[in-house]
Formats: structure tokens, sequence, C-alpha cells
């Protein structure tokens, strides 16, 4: 689902414009960005929390050259899935079929 498609299903559900929806969306990416930023946790209860997570600086490989490299320190958004949406019986995502690669013919 887009940005856009869910500007439209609150408008829809809300019975708002899609214009008010629009500002209502991009008020709450915004005030959980700030927040995060604060280092506050934002908590949704029965939807979930997000919260800021520290990463420490570390040293990493460059695959191409496998050459080491120092990964700075950063914070990361993270988001932790409340009950409700832990408990949703939605099946999972079949992965595609694999191509089947024909038997290699024997030699006589």
């Amino acid at each position: 689902m887009t940005k856009a498609e869910i500007v439209a299903k609150i408008a829809e559900d809300a019975e708002i414009t899609l214009v008010q929806a629009q500002k209502a969306l991009n008020s709450f990416i915004e005030v959980t960005t700030t927040a995060l930023k604060a280092g506050d946790k934002v908590a949704l209860v029965g939807f979930g929390t997000f919260s800021a997570v520290n990463r420490a600086a570390r040293i990493g490989r460059n695959p191409q050259t496998g050459k080491e490299i120092k990964i700075a320190a950063k914070t990361n958004g993270k988001f932790t899935p409340g009950k409700a949406l832990k408990d949703l019986n939605a099946k999972p995502a079949k992965a595609a079929p694999k191509a089947k690669v024909p038997a290699k013919a024997k030699k006589k």
C-alpha cells in the first residue's frame, strides 16, 4: 500500500477531504520523526511502538576488496509491533516457485 492509497483510505474512513487526510498523515510522520530524533518513544496501544536504536561504531569489510573499513555509529528507527499486529491471521506470502533445471542427458 502506498502513501497515496493510505491517504485515500483515511479520507474515506474519516469522511474528510484528501487534502485534510494528507495533512494529518504528514503531521503524524513529522511528529513521530521529531520524537524519535529527541530520543523519545511513540507508543500506539494495540498497534506498536516506534523507538530510536543506537548502533555502535564497528569494523566492517568491503566485499569487493576484502579491506577493513570503519562504520560510524548511528541511530536508526525501529518499529515493534503490538499484540494486535502480532496476532494477525494473515497467511505469509508464498515464495516464487523455483525454476526447474532439466536433468543433464546421459552421454552414450
